[in-house]
């Protein structure tokens, strides 16, 4: 009975070192593939190695090779010479890069500008300025101040629009256009029947064969002009006595983007100031900034443009008064606007950003600011409020 028992015993003691046993027989085995495996690796990495070895010895000998064959060859014909150079110089660029390989090397490269090269510059660039002058008929002698006070006119239409005289010494006719996008201009007598209340009912409707875009339309000698609806670029000129459509031309670069981020509904601001008609515009190329160009309103092509400093961001409106860039900007939730950024084009080195310039106190946002150089003031159009600004300037 004893050895009954002694024998049950044994059986799980045995049994245990058996599975032991075995798992030591797997963990050889393992270990075994193991070793294999880094070997089988390890002779691989020798064979690639000594690949490359073998590569580089080829490579440098086919070089040495060619080398002493191209030095060798003497002939006149320029378009061998070149071709010989062009493969002297592919082949000492692969050595280096054989050499020293994995490294990187930096090359300056050096640009001499010949003396009288840069003298030649100069002078085209002062006698492009004296051309500007020239064309621009340089006789302004002030610049803003200041915003000196505010007049809400009439409220009237939505929150986009714009309302406007024509700057000629005996026009009186106020035009409105409501909206961002219509094909009605409404033509008033003068501002008194403008701020009477049944004001639409006196006006002239004037409709226009093709709808205008945005808010940056103008009224300058007779005519409007204004950005096609539909078009990329296309600025239309308008005789509003004839209602027709007198001459259209393309603005090179505009209508990608909106002239203002917080004015995204106008790509292209058209402008009039003392010198004369003017269109504003940010591109992609200029980083947003703003562009101005300078328009022949006759033969409706462009006499110059200007890159300018003035951002796009943030910003809601622009005018043009005395051949200078002004930039309104505002906060996206609406605020107190302010002129942040004015540039000069013919002063453009003088250009300079946050002037102090503050609209009176208004909350909201401007959908136009446009200068009238007549009678100096500003005709801004603020969430449906058609306003008047009077402005203070001051000798240059």
């Amino acid at each position: 009975m004893v050895a009954l028992q002694v024998h049950f015993l044994l059986i799980p003691s045995l049994m245990s070192i058996m599975g032991a046993a075995q798992y030591m027989m797997q963990d050889a085995a393992l270990l075994s593939y193991i070793d294999q495996r880094f070997l089988s690796l390890e002779k691989r990495l020798e064979k690639c190695n000594q690949d490359v070895l073998e590569y580089v010895d080829e490579f440098r000998e086919f070089s040495r090779m060619v080398l002493s064959r191209l030095a060798a060859l003497n002939t006149g014909k320029a378009e061998v010479k070149r071709e010989v150079e062009n493969l002297l110089t592919r082949i000492e660029h692969a050595q280096r890069d054989i050499d020293y390989f994995g490294s990187v090397t930096d090359s300056n490269a050096c640009v001499e500008v010949h003396e009288d090269l840069l003298k030649q510059q100069l002078l085209e660039e002062a006698e492009e300025k004296k051309r500007l002058k020239v064309m621009l008929n340089a006789s302004c002698d002030h610049v803003l101040a200041g915003i000196r006070s505010l007049k809400v006119v009439k409220k009237t239409g939505g929150k986009h629009g714009s309302w406007m005289k024509d700057p000629g010494k005996k026009h009186t006719k106020i035009y409105l256009l409501s909206g961002s996008v219509n094909n009605m201009v409404l033509e008033f007598a003068n501002i008194m029947s403008f701020m009477e209340n049944n004001q639409t009912l006196k006006a002239r409707r004037v409709p226009l064969p093709l709808p205008w875009e945005g808010t940056g339309h103008v009224i300058y000698q007779g005519f409007l002009f204004y950005h096609r609806h539909g078009s990329l670029n296309e600025i239309v000129k308008f005789n509003i006595q004839r209602r027709n459509i007198a001459d259209q031309m393309l603005l090179p670069g505009a209508g990608r983007i909106p002239a203002y981020q917080l004015s995204p509904q106008t790509k292209i601001d058209l402008a009039v100031d003392e010198q004369g008609l003017w269109a504003l515009h940010a591109e992609p190329e200029t980083g947003g900034n703003i562009v101005i160009t300078k328009i022949n309103p006759v033969a409706m092509a462009v006499e110059h443009s200007w890159d300018t400093p003035c951002s796009s961001k943030d910003a809601e409106a622009a005018f043009m008064a005395c051949h200078a860039l002004h930039v309104v900007y505002n906060s996206p939730s609406g605020g107190s606007s302010r002129i942040q950024c004015v540039y000069d084009v013919l002063d453009a080195l003088n250009a300079y950003t946050n002037p102090g310039l503050h609209f009176p106190k208004r909350q909201g946002s401007h959908s136009t600011v446009h200068y009238n150089p007549k009678e100096k003031q500003l005709f801004a159009w603020g969430d449906g409020s058609q306003i008047i600004y009077k402005l203070h300037t001051k000798q240059k």
